[in-house]
This record gives C-alpha cells, structure tokens and sequence, in this order.
C-alpha cells in the first residue's frame, strides 16, 4: 500500500507540472523573477556543464541548477522556476523541480540556417547553423574557456569555446566553415556555443540555398515582415547554393491579400540574386495582413513562408476587443512583486503602468511606442510585452503600489490601444519578516553576542562575482525612461544610467566592501574566495573612480577640518583627531554602520579572529549615525532580498537597540541600558514651537505612518493612518489657542511630544 501511495503521488506531481507548462515562447515573455514551466527537446548534455538549453516550436530557454546531469541531448523535459537575467541571457534558474521524460519521440530538432546578421534576441538559446564563415584566429584554441570570432565577410560574431568541451587546446579550422550551435549571451554581445567538434565541420556549398531579403533586411523563412504603412517594398530572392534556383511562383493569400501586389517567377544563378516589388495599396482600417509563399526548388525551404503585417488607411492596428482582467499579485514580497491577468479579446500585447501610492490616471497615447520606465501621465511603464504576467523592478517595502493594464495591437509607430476598462488593481508590499528568527537570543544575557554570532553564522554562500547577476539584477536596478536603466552609487548618490545588460566595466561601477577587505583577519580573503569576502550584507554598488577608490580603507567619519576631495554627496578629509576619512552621503550612514556592525558579528570568532573594529575607526560615530539613520524601506526591502539568498539577516537591521550592547572595538558584550524608545525619542522633533501658521514633525530617518492630535484634557481631535511621510505637516488654522499632544506612528513605534498654537 505504501509503494501505491508513492507512485499515486509522483504521478500526480508530473500530472501538475505537465498540466501547467507553457510554451517557451510565452515563457520568455514574462517578467523576470517569475516562475514558469516548460516542457522541450534538450540541445546539449554534459559538454556545456551544469546548464540544459531546451527547445520546443515555439523559442528556447536555458535551464540552471543542481541535479541536471542526467539529462542528455534529445531527452524530453519539463522545469520549473525562476526568469533570471544572467548577463543578458535569459534562463530558468535555479531549477526548482523538473521531470526528464526520457527521449524525445521526435529527437532533437533540426538546427535552423541562420545568417550572422540575424542572430540576435529573437532566436536565443535556439539550437541554429551558420554556413560558409570563416574564423578570425588562427593557431589553436585556447585551453580552457575562451571566446573567438567569426566573419561571412560583412557580419562578425563571437563564438564561445567552453573549457568542459572536447574544442578547447584543438587547431582552428582555416577555410570556410559551417557550425552548429547554441545561441548564447553575454552583456550585450550575442554568441554562438558550439556543444563539441563535430559542430564545426568544413562548408559544401548546397546545390540551391535560398534566402529572402524585404527592405535590405533578412527574414528567416516562417518568419513575419512589418510592412506598416509603406507602399512599395523591394523583396529580394537570393541563391547561396552552387546550382540555379528555380522560383516557380511567389502567391500572396490570407485574410487581406486583396491590398498586396507583386509577383515574381524566374531563375537566380548561384551566388546571385533577383528582386521584385512587393506594393501595398490597403483598402480598409486596423491591422492588415497575408501571406507571401515562394515556390521554389530548394530541398529543404520550399515554400518559403513570409507573414506581412501592415496597418490600414488609419495608419494604426485594429483596437483590441477588450482590455485583459482578473489582475491579481501571487507573489508578494518586501523586495519584489509578481502579477498576472487574463488575457484581452484579440489583444497582442500588454502595457502595465505603476505609481506608488495612489490609482494610476495615465493612459497610453494609440501610434505611441513605449518603453519600460518611460512616464505616461503619472505612472511609469513597469512591462510591455505579450506575456500574461510581469514584475516590476526595484520594489521595496511596505509601500502600496497601483498599476493598470492595457491591451493593444500593433507593431512600433502604429499601436492601437484599449483604453477603457484597464485591469487595476494595487498590492502593499511586505516589511520585515522577522518572525521567529532571534528565539533563543537574549540581549541581557552575558553569552547575548556569541548566541548572536552563533545565529546568523553559518550561512549561505553566494558568489561575489554573481553580485550582478542577484543584488543588481534582481533588486539594485531601476527603470528610467527610453528603455534605459539606472544604478545608485550608495556613497555619493550618483545615478548612473546604461543600456542593459549592466556590465561593471562599462558603467564604472563596483561592489564595495563597506567592512574593507583589509580591515578583514583573514585578508586576502579572495583567492579562493571566502564567505566574508563576498557576504552580500557587506557590498554595495559604488562608482569605482570616484566613490570606491577615495574611500579604499579610510574609517567613516565626519570631516571636521580640511576636505580634500568631493564627489556629489561624498567627501574625503580630516575628522577632528586630524585622521583622514571618509563620509558617505546622509542616506548611507546608518546602512554602512550596520553593515559594518554585521560583518564583526558574524565572523567574531571564526577560525579563532577577532573581528574588532580597526582601531582607526571610531564605533561611536558609527552609532550615532545607526541611531540618527534608522533603516528605511529601501534597506528593509534590500534586507530581505539578501535573507532569501544567504538565509541569515543583519540582527542591527531588525532590532536597533542591539547595538548598544556590543563593544564593537574589542567585540565583548556590554549590558547597555538604552533602549529603542529613547533612540526614537531623541530622533523626534516637532518645530517651530510655538506656531501661528504651520507646525511639522519628523522622526529622522523613518517616515511617519500615522498620528494624532489630543488637547490638553486628552481629548482626540485630529488623526490619520496609512500614512508614509517623512516629514508630517499641520495647518495652525485647524486649532484653537493652545497646548496640543502630537503623537506619531513609525515602523519601529509611537512617539509623542507637545506643541504650543498661539
């Protein structure tokens, strides 16, 4: 009976992962760090290491994670898990579950014929061939991982040599060539991953190799052609074989073949080509589209299909239906969020606009192309696509976000969008999810430090060379409008827009270690790489020329005599013992003091060291900027984030009075008798006092929540909640002559003060 229960539950398991997987083409289209489920044919096993690239009709994805070795090159496979952005190269990583259904009935799939000039996002990760290339380096690959090029004379292209394959150390084929491969990503620059050397082979000319250009461009046979509104459209027909290709008929059918003319039957000599006019003339509105079939004698592409798509006397796509529905948020968290919708009536795509805070009013503008974070009215483009779901990047806690989706059609220049009835809705980010995890730890007990020590230490490892593959990718980058991106360096404040992929070289940027490398026991901690060394609680990203390299290793501290460089919000001088130092921006004091306090904690102890502060590095300055610079939503979100990567939070993150009872400079235990009330109280003011016109308040370095006003006799004559204020304003016209109790509502507690109306 227990043997049935097994198989009866295993059985189920694959019924609900086969149930739910989608095509890899609506896979790719939804937002990263949502979890999706494909089923393919695998294009290559052991040689590529631990990644799977798989392969259905529709696209590829790569898959990542432990556990993949036994799937082989023409297994059929379902996974399961995350989008991940991996330097550009979309993949399903980590895999959280997946089934290997043996080999695939139909083996693996013929790779498609691709010239250099098309390969690009549109056919990653797919297995394809190029002919007739010829390779830049001569000699012999190198050993180990390297990258070479590739030329058909008018198109360059790297070619990935993977160490782990049988290539590598072997001699570079001189002459023309044709190669078999994956095609892969790295930042910006597409690739081809050849799986062993039986994929790069000497070219024979076909007897007759056809291939189509419309408007100078290649279109891949089963492929579409935006026409839009342009009248006339040179199509031409190409013979790369070393035999004439015979075109016997070019037919033109589909729903609106009446509005397309041009015909072309005849003969091209090898390496030679012919050209016709294809005219357009529409007799109607919205979307118009047929299908160009070209007849002819190559073996293995006759016909050749061409889909056209063009836009009618409107000059715009045919409206859809209706807008999509049923939008909700299944995944919910601090750092991140994920929603879906069903989709519109005869909707291609979608456009989510978000804000904070309140409903979305913009609407997008028909014949407008959008971008992610371009602004409409008072939102901003959070997805554009023609997925059913999305997230959006850089969310952080405890903020209640709005968003909107509208359907639309069309390609760029002549969308047409549904703007009635959008899918709303809104979602409240998580705060700090602390729940149990300090049990146990008493902050009056003697042994309060070593139990702390002993908690968040051991944790997870995770590479600091793929900090820009989780932080950055997943949590530091944000949105800005054309399309681009942006980074905050955390010292200066910096924004630093790019074009993804991010790539640390060409911003400028680094991963600086707030507890210096060199301040560490065990420096250099590096080769083989430590978990000190890349503890993520400890990196953050900075401009490497003018934040992380004036820092280098001085203490933090405030300049109180000469300054001796400055960029923005960042400074390098004097402090008043006449020590050179360096003082981040405001907003960064209180995060690097306790990611300073962190790293002692943690590694206090480890292999015997001592992880006292540097002596040069005065612990009372980095208290009080703790004190001064609670943790707000960015740094609770960021926290999160982390905790779900290396499953150990930052104790001086969740609970501020923890500080004060550690000696951060010989790290021993110190019974203080401060507590979080008086660090709130001491950051709370209310001004001016007395007032005639208006009156403010604030509590440094946390936003205000909710408050409320009492007279004298402790009567409530005034209150709000849900609030997120930073600072709190009252209008003195509201109030009679008087003494008022002003009380206020942060994330760490209520605090109150009295105010005088005159």
């Amino acid at each position: 009976m227990k043997m049935k229960k097994i198989i009866l539950s295993g059985l189920l398991a694959v019924s609900s992962l086969m149930t739910f997987a989608q095509t890899i083409s609506d896979a790719r289209n939804m937002g990263i760090g949502q979890t999706v489920t494909i089923r393919g044919v695998v294009t290559n096993g052991t040689e590529l290491g631990s990644i799977r690239y798989v392969q259905d009709a529709t696209g590829a994805l790569p898959i990542y994670g432990t556990g993949l070795n036994s799937l082989l090159r023409g297994d059929s496979v379902t996974a399961t898990g995350p989008l991940l952005d991996f330097s550009g190269l979309l993949e399903i990583s980590p895999v959280s579950n997946f089934i290997d259904h043996g080999p695939s009935l139909g083996g693996l799939p013929t790779p498609q014929i691709v010239p250099l000039s098309v390969i690009n996002e549109a056919i990653e990760a797919q297995l394809v061939r190029v002919d007739n290339v010829t390779f830049v380096q001569t000699g012999n690959f190198a050993t180990g991982n390297s990258t070479v090029q590739i030329t058909d004379g008018s198109t360059t292209l790297d070619v990935r040599i993977n160490g782990t394959t049988n290539i590598d150390g072997t001699a570079i084929p001189t002459g023309p060539v044709s190669i078999v491969a994956l095609v892969g990503q790295f930042n910006a620059n597409y690739q081809l991953v050849p799986r062993d050397l039986n994929d790069i082979f000497p070219y024979i000319a076909p007897a007759r190799e056809i291939n189509v250009k419309m408007g100078g461009l290649t279109v891949l046979n089963n492929g579409t052609y935006i026409i839009g509104n342009v009248a006339s459209t040179n199509v031409t027909i190409e013979n790369s074989g070393s035999q004439n290709l015979t075109v016997t008929a070019t037919t033109l059918s589909g729903t609106n073949a009446a509005d397309f003319t041009g015909t072309f039957s005849g003969t091209v000599n090898p390496t030679s080509s012919q050209s016709f006019t294809l005219n357009f003339a529409p007799t109607g509105t919205g979307t118009r589209t047929a299908t160009l079939s070209i007849a002819n004698d190559d073996s293995d592409e006759n016909p050749y299909v061409i889909t056209l798509s063009a836009v009618g006397t409107d000059n715009l796509a045919t409206e859809p239906t209706s807008n999509p529905t049923n939008l909700t948020f299944p995944l919910i968290k601090a750092y991140t969020l994920g929603g879906q919708y069903a989709a519109g009536v005869n909707a291609e795509k979608y456009i989510v606009l978000w804000k904070n805070g309140s409903a979305v009013t913009g609407v997008p503008t028909d014949g407008t192309t959008y971008e992610r974070g371009d602004v409409i009215g008072d939102a901003k483009v959070a997805y554009i696509g023609s997925g059913m779901s999305f997230t959006p990047r850089h969310v952080i806690a405890n903020q209640n976000y709005h968003f909107a989706v509208y359907a639309f059609n069309g390609p760029d220049g002549f969308e047409n969008y549904k703007t009635t009835a959008p899918a709303t809705g809104n979602v409240t980010s998580q705060g700090a999810q602390i729940g149990n995890y300090y049990n146990g730890i008493n902050s009056n007990s003697s042994s309060f430090l070593t139990n702390l020590s002993a908690l968040i230490n051991p944790h997870n490892f995770v590479s600091y060379f793929n900090y820009k593959t989780t932080m950055m990718n997943q949590f530091e980058i944000r949105d800005t409008t054309a399309g681009q991106s942006y980074v905050v360096c955390v010292y200066s404040g910096e924004r630093k827009v790019f074009n993804d992929p991010f790539d640390w070289t060409a911003t400028g940027y680094s991963r600086e270690h707030t507890y210096s490398h060199s301040w560490m026991p065990t420096f250099p901690a590096d080769n083989p790489e430590q978990k000190e060394y890349n503890d993520q609680h400890n990196l953050y990203p900075t401009n490497l020329q003018n934040a992380n390299t004036p820092r280098s290793n001085l203490p933090l501290d405030i300049i109180t005599g000469n300054t001796v460089f400055t960029y923005l919000g960042c400074s390098v001088g004097y402090n008043s013992s006449n020590q050179l130092c360096f003082t981040p921006r405001p907003e960064q004091r209180g995060n690097a003091a306790r990611s300073i306090f962190y790293m002692a904690t943690c590694y206090n102890g480890q292999l015997g060291n001592n992880w006292q502060i540097p002596t040069n590095q005065n612990q009372d300055i980095l208290k009080q900027w703790h004190y001064a610079d609670l943790p707000d939503n960015y740094e609770i979100a960021r926290h999160e984030y982390i905790y779900s990567l290396q499953n150990n939070r930052n104790p001086y993150i969740d609970s501020t009075d923890f500080v004060c009872h550690v000696n951060f400079s010989n790290m021993t235990y110190d019974a203080c008798q401060v507590g979080l009330q008086e660090k709130l109280e001491a950051n709370f003011s209310v001004f001016p006092v007395p007032s005639n016109n208006k009156v403010y308040a604030q509590v440094n370095g946390l936003n205000i929540v909710s408050y409320s006003v009492s007279d004298a006799q402790g009567r409530e004559i005034m209150s709000a909640t849900t609030l997120n204020l930073p600072v709190l304003e009252l209008s003195a016209d509201k109030f009679k002559s008087g003494v008022y109790i002003l009380k206020v509502g942060t994330e760490l507690g209520t605090v109150q003060s009295s105010f005088i109306i005159e």
